[in-house]
């Protein structure tokens, strides 16, 4: 697979279908029992291929008048590795279905967070594939 086939293939549309915008109100809500203590909204995106991985990137995006600190997504690479509202495994299957026998997302790996600025931080997920 190389990076034009994966643009492609894994367009804004396609990716709000796998991670929908509304999964961030859920996760909150299971994580502190109120969506409103949220500061934060989570979308997935497609960034780029790198070796056998395809590199996917959820962004954290402040909600307004909350306060996006490290201290709030310094430990989310394991807390997505094992939410169930997160769903990696999930992300994984529905990846396989795009992807339609041209690759085959075989695990992953959630890297650690990067601040990009004080209103995005980006949290990295490698999808190995075969």
């Amino acid at each position: 697979m190389n990076m034009t086939d994966a643009i492609d293939l894994f367009t804004k549309e396609k990716l709000d279908k796998i991670f929908p915008a509304d999964r961030a109100d859920t996760f909150f809500e299971a994580l502190y029992g109120d969506v409103s203590e949220g500061a934060y909204d989570i979308s997935l995106e497609f960034s780029n291929i790198e070796k056998n991985s395809l590199i996917f990137e959820f962004h954290l995006k402040q909600r307004p008048g909350k306060c996006l600190a490290c201290n709030v997504t310094h430990g989310l690479p394991m807390v997505f590795s094992r939410h169930p509202v997160i769903n990696l495994d999930g992300i994984t299957k529905e990846i396989n279905t795009l992807l339609n026998g041209k690759a085959t997302c075989t695990g992953w790996d959630v890297k650690q967070t990067k601040e990009i600025d004080r209103t995005l931080h980006i949290l990295p997920v490698a999808f190995h594939i075969t």
